[in-house]
């Protein structure tokens, strides 16, 4: 490979053809702003003329539309337009001869000049796939690859691989310095694209088949979650009909950490993609907050399904007595034995309860009016009786309509409604745990997360209410991305399952981050709670980027007690700082912590540093940061937007910092239920430097 400047700066040799490819560049740009002003003027010609026939205006709103995603397409911002070039040999008899002697410059979005020349292809277009994946063993008709090292869009270094050398033929080239360059950039407390970086085993990932189930099993600093994005940009261009229709959708483990990942899909140009945690998949209600440890398993067991089954037909009952209501001068009669039969016909006929309950009523007038002996109108006696108080509780009684809230306000309320319906599949401490106190009205309960599953299979049990014009059904979605999935319980898997229109869902995680309430202890776990047609396919990250050596060599130590089964994944970074370790008293903790955060903010400015504490000590801590007039936010509430973050550990799976403090390891263990895959999680997260603050003494994976 041709030189380039080191990422850390230093006296190279400029590349010959510096000048002509910023040349290059700097005509692309000039294109894509004639590019922009053409989409324009468009739009200001559509906009002329408003009214006409309805067709005409369906037809204007339609070229609005799409003059408008040109636009979000187009604007890169300060984002890195183009990053590489590839070169196809000469005379290749294969499957790339058709790319013979052709050259095409790779970027975020494809380039055209006036005369529609491409001057840039898009990274997802097929041709692409050859910059990402050629080795010297397989070059895919490459005679050369050529990587720009680029500040926006100055150049500032090319980086060669000439294919066809003994090197390169022998496939042992190292990482390139564009790679470097980016993994030692300061973070922005946001997470950026990898599109100008994107490795072979990354690369076969977002290029996958759209069809099935895709897990991608990762360990720390693999770019599992980068990943995952970039492939719902690659099948959204792919297959933009039929996946724009039919959304994609994107879950996360919270809100912290969709604030992290928000600005990769449109910097990729892709603005569509919608972005949620589960919570925001049931609709109606307000989610907030979690449960002890036993509440929220028991919450999460599919055994959930046959209680929430058994909690509807405990409120399909019949009658405690006949009920006899007057009528002018006759009475008409309902038997207790009537709605015996009555209710096990609504069964019979109706899947989900709320749809039975019309023909409840219906027949319910009409064996009313049966029971007398004159001839009466069915509909005469429903007119007269259905508003008294008399028929009204006979049928509320019999068949209510029911919300998702209403049964689960009604049921986690009474401690007998629990013990009738967990009869035979909860222990009494298990139904005890879903107890909480009645609210004046299900309305203005707030429920926790593990409730979010049970309240999405109450509503598949109930249906909509009768007379409703909302959707039948839930949103469906054409391709699903789910990050962290290794942390899901059954029913919140169960949730996703009715989310996905014809199975199509990318799985990312790590097993040894499995830290919930529901840890897994492989992706056969996993699968078993998703619905799939085909064959599910597995593939792992084995090579760590984030992660420096000495860290990554710290974090196999934790890796081995945390997750025996699991290989620590190799970090391309070989050198870096070697983990500090302050151990303090207690009395002293919060000023050490404190002191060594000033000092990691000064060596790594201007990147982010973190200070990750087991959650009991997270309020101790910033009493102490503010007491010393530091700047810092919290991270549940500030996300990452200060350069001196502080993140409870419980919080911290997926974020990456330049710099992280861990405070007092020995507490994580013991708070957390899955106290080492915590701390494994914790150690994980710099990019740069690790620092260990403890007062106790440390785990055993830590210590010398």
């Amino acid at each position: 490979m041709s030189q380039a400047p080191p990422p850390g700066g230093g006296e190279t040799p400029a590349h010959p053809d510096l000048a002509s490819e910023q040349a290059y560049l700097d005509h692309v740009l000039v294109s894509l702003e004639e590019s922009r002003r053409r989409a324009l003027e468009l739009r200001k010609m559509v906009e002329v003329g408003r009214g006409g026939t309805e067709q005409a205006r369906f037809e204007r709103d339609a070229i609005t539309e799409s003059i408008a995603t040109r636009l979000k397409e187009l604007d890169v911002g300060d984002a890195t337009l183009c990053f590489g070039r590839i070169d196809f040999a000469e005379h290749d008899d294969g499957e790339f001869e058709v790319y013979s002697g052709e050259r095409f410059y790779i970027g975020r979005i494809s380039v055209s000049d006036a005369e529609q020349n491409p001057l840039v292809i898009d990274w997802r277009a097929p041709v692409a796939a050859a910059f990402y994946r050629a080795t010297g063993l397989h070059p895919m008709g490459l005679a050369q690859r050529r990587y720009f090292i680029s500040r926006a869009n100055r150049l500032v270094g090319i980086e060669d691989e000439r294919f066809g050398s003994d090197l390169a033929s022998l496939g042992v080239a190292g990482p390139s310095q564009a790679l470097l360059a980016a993994l030692e950039a300061p973070r922005a407390g946001r997470l950026g694209d990898i599109v100008g970086t994107i490795q072979v085993e990354q690369d076969e990932i977002i290029r996958a088949p759209l069809s099935g189930v895709l897990v991608v099993q990762g360990g720390p600093g693999t770019g599992k979650t980068v990943v995952a994005l970039h492939r719902a940009a690659y099948l959204l261009y792919t297959h933009r009909f039929p996946l724009e229709g039919q959304g994609v959708l994107v879950v996360g483990p919270n809100r912290l950490f969709l604030g992290y990942i928000e600005l990769v899909l449109p910097s990729l140009g892709e603005a569509g993609v919608e972005l949620a945690i589960l919570a925001d998949l049931v609709d109606g209600v307000r989610i907030r907050g979690g449960d002890k440890p036993l509440t929220a398993t028991t919450k999460g067991d599919l055994r959930m399904v046959e209680v929430l089954e058994a909690a509807v037909a405990d409120r399909e009952r019949p009658l405690r007595e006949d009920l006899v209501v007057g009528l002018g001068v006759r009475f008409l009669r309902f038997t207790v034995e009537d709605s015996r039969r009555l209710i096990a016909d609504t069964r019979r006929r109706f899947g989900r309860h709320n749809a039975g309950r019309r023909f409840l009523e219906a027949r319910f007038f009409e064996a009313l009016t049966d029971s007398s002996s004159a001839e009466l109108e069915v509909a005469d006696v429903r007119a007269q009786l259905r508003d008294t108080i008399e028929v009204r509780e006979a049928l509320e009684w019999m068949w209510p309509v029911l919300t998702p809230a209403h049964l689960l306000h009604d049921l986690f309320g009474s401690k007998a409604l629990l013990r009738s319906a967990g009869r035979g599949l909860l222990s009494r401490a298990e139904a005890d745990s879903l107890h909480r106190p009645r609210s004046t009205h299900a309305d203005d309960v707030v429920f926790t997360a593990p409730d979010g599953p049970l309240l999405d299979e109450a509503f598949a049990i109930l249906g909509p209410k009768p007379g409703r014009k909302d959707r039948d059904d839930v949103r469906t979605y054409g391709h699903i991305v789910v990050d962290e999935a290794q942390d899901l319980s059954p029913m919140a898997l169960r949730l996703l399952g009715r989310r996905s229109l014809s199975g199509s869902m990318t799985i990312v995680g790590d097993i040894a981050q499995s830290t919930g309430a529901w840890p897994h202890d492989d992706w056969d776990e996993v699968l078993t709670h998703l619905h799939h047609r085909r064959e599910p396919r597995t593939i792992e990250l084995t090579v760590g980027y984030r992660t420096p050596g000495p860290i990554a060599a710290l974090a196999a130590r934790v890796l081995t007690e945390a997750a025996p089964q699991l290989t620590a994944p190799a970090a391309v970074r070989v050198d870096g700082d070697e983990p500090r370790f302050e151990r303090t008293s207690t009395e002293d903790l919060t000023a050490t912590v404190v002191r060594v955060a000033r000092e990691e903010q000064v060596v790594v400015a201007p990147g982010h540093v973190a200070i990750i504490a087991p959650n009991s000590m997270v309020e101790r801590l910033a009493e102490a940061m503010t007491s010393a007039g530091m700047s810092f936010g919290i991270a549940n509430r500030n996300g990452l937007e200060q350069p001196l973050t502080l993140v409870p550990v419980s919080e911290v799976k997926g974020l990456e910092l330049d710099a992280t403090v861990v405070v007092e390891p020995a507490a994580m263990v013991e708070e957390e239920p899955q106290g080492m895959r915590s701390l494994y999680v914790a150690v994980t997260r710099a990019t740069r430097r690790l620092s260990i603050v403890s007062a106790r003494p440390l785990p055993a994976p830590l210590q010398p």
